[in-house]
């Protein structure tokens, strides 16, 4: 049986900046495994939360990253990563965590439990821990306070603006 996908991504915009505007693929559904599962980050970020369903990506694991909170989305054949799908995003908040996201992430389409394609921003490689990422320790310990420095960047973010700038 053939499984026909139909996206309904937004117009993407000319690049404003001089990095890569990964937003050229027309993304339409974002596959969150990490921080942007947390309302508080989404809040800060975005000021709402978006409509989320559960998912997860067979074949990937949301790995440990050595010096960071965060997780990153890895190859892992025998795993699967938990997360949500974030399915009502429109084009200005995909700019807004397309800019929020590392620069080392790479932004790929991966094949979900649900049968259907998401977009997830994948970790290319390189300071990845061998133990998986701790969602409970995040919120335990880093989740205040990466909520606020997100709301910090919001306004940069919503302005265009590369984070760090």
């Amino acid at each position: 049986m053939t499984q026909t996908i139909t996206r309904t991504s937004p117009t993407p915009v000319p690049e404003t900046s001089g990095r890569r505007d990964r937003l050229t693929q027309g993304p339409d559904v974002l596959f969150c495994y990490g921080t942007l599962q947390f309302d508080a980050v989404l809040e800060a970020l975005l000021g709402r939360i978006p409509e989320r369903t559960p998912a997860s990506a067979p074949g990937y694991r949301a790995a440990a990253l050595a010096g960071r909170v965060y997780p990153g989305l890895v190859r892992a054949f025998d795993s699967s990563a938990a997360g949500e799908l974030l399915t009502d995003l429109s084009y200005k908040e995909w700019e807004i965590l397309d800019a929020f996201e590392d620069l080392r992430y790479e932004l790929r389409e991966v094949a979900l439990s649900t049968g259907k394609l998401g977009w997830a921003y994948v970790w290319p490689g390189g300071d990845v821990r061998p133990e998986d990422w701790d969602a409970e320790e995040f919120q335990a310990q880093h989740l205040t306070e990466y909520a606020a420095r997100c709301a910090r960047l919001a306004p940069s973010l919503a302005a265009g603006l590369p984070k760090g700038e």
